[in-house]
């Protein structure tokens, strides 16, 4: 009779493991959220909804893109950050609040190294240094040449400061030793000055300008990612041009909530990078100058931290403050 309460125990908890195993086994049993920290259009809206139709189609739930453009995302991932861990809140994030917000703001309300369960990396978008046609360089051993023989006179303009494009220009500027002035605008402001010849050259996104580049509005003259973009081949690398290892790339990237079941968290991964991996998916992703990823997730959660660190060195160096 003593051992009836141990076997009544024991009991209950198998019933609860198998239990738990069978609600992980029937995930996703209802609609899944993916949160966004920016407007709709934008090429991190635009990853989650090509994403997010798919795994509606393959898991016959429904998935729902809900924007929060906040705070630079960071009210987004604050949201999944405090929301269960369950599968069913996720964050589409990118560089910004994922990597470089931490170091520009003393009162983030999370920890990015921490708060999240990461699942893979979406995307990588090249930037791109753009020039205005009027600036009298065609490559990027002329840019510099001419940006040393002009210290302080070549502006270049950024979506804001602490942004990527912000960032691309310190770090080339430390680099190759360039004085250049950063000119920091508010969204796609920058881009229509650039265009009209308010300022000379801009570290952009692939996808922001690209257009413009076929059009002859803008002339590429390098990309800063580590290796040449599919969506402009012909144009090298800073890496390639006379500075190796320097990169600078935008990235997507899928998480969830700290603390998600590993076999939600690998069902998620494993559902994402056969998405990642299909024909019409790739072309989607191509048509926005973005590259396809699909890492595992120790591979994203390291990817963060060098990233974080990485920024966190070019930030405190070039004194940068936020607005």
């Amino acid at each position: 009779m003593t051992d009836l309460p141990r076997l009544a125990a024991l009991a209950a908890m198998l019933m609860l493991s198998s239990a738990h195993g069978l609600a992980q086994d029937a995930y996703p049993s209802r609609p899944i959220r993916i949160l966004v920290g920016f407007t709709a259009g934008g090429t991190t809206d635009i990853i989650a909804r090509v994403v997010g139709q798919k795994m509606n189609e393959s898991w016959g739930q429904a998935v729902t893109i809900d924007n929060r453009p906040a705070a630079g995302g960071i009210v987004a991932g604050a949201m999944v950050a405090q929301a269960p861990p369950d599968g069913y809140t996720l964050l589409v994030g990118s560089i910004g609040p994922l990597a470089i917000s931490p170091s520009l703001k003393t009162d983030m309300p999370y920890d990015n190294l921490r708060a999240f369960a990461p699942i893979t990396m979406l995307a990588a978008v090249s930037n791109v240094l753009v020039v205005h046609p009027s600036l009298p360089v065609r490559d990027f051993k002329e840019y510099l040449a001419y940006a040393k023989a002009n210290p302080g006179k070549i502006n270049f303009g950024s979506t804001g400061v602490g942004t990527a494009a912000h960032l691309s220009g310190e770090l080339m500027k430390q680099v190759a030793g360039l004085d250049m002035v950063h000119v920091p605008y508010r969204g796609a402001v920058a881009v229509n000055d650039l265009l009209v010849g308010r300022i000379e050259t801009m570290f952009a996104t692939m996808p922001s300008v690209i257009g413009h580049v076929r059009a002859n509005a803008l002339r590429p003259i390098a990309v800063t990612s580590a290796k040449r973009a599919a969506t402009l081949p012909d144009t090298p690398t800073v890496a390639e041009s006379g500075f190796p290892g320097f990169e600078s790339s935008s990235w997507f990237a899928m998480l969830g909530p700290a603390g998600m079941a590993p076999e939600i968290q690998r069902k998620l991964h494993g559902e994402v990078v056969r998405i990642l991996n299909l024909p019409d998916v790739r072309t989607s992703l191509s048509d926005q100058g973005a590259d396809p990823v699909g890492n595992t997730p120790e591979e994203l959660g390291a990817y963060i931290r060098s990233e974080t660190e990485k920024w966190a060195k070019i930030i405190k160096a070039a004194g940068i403050k936020a607005e």
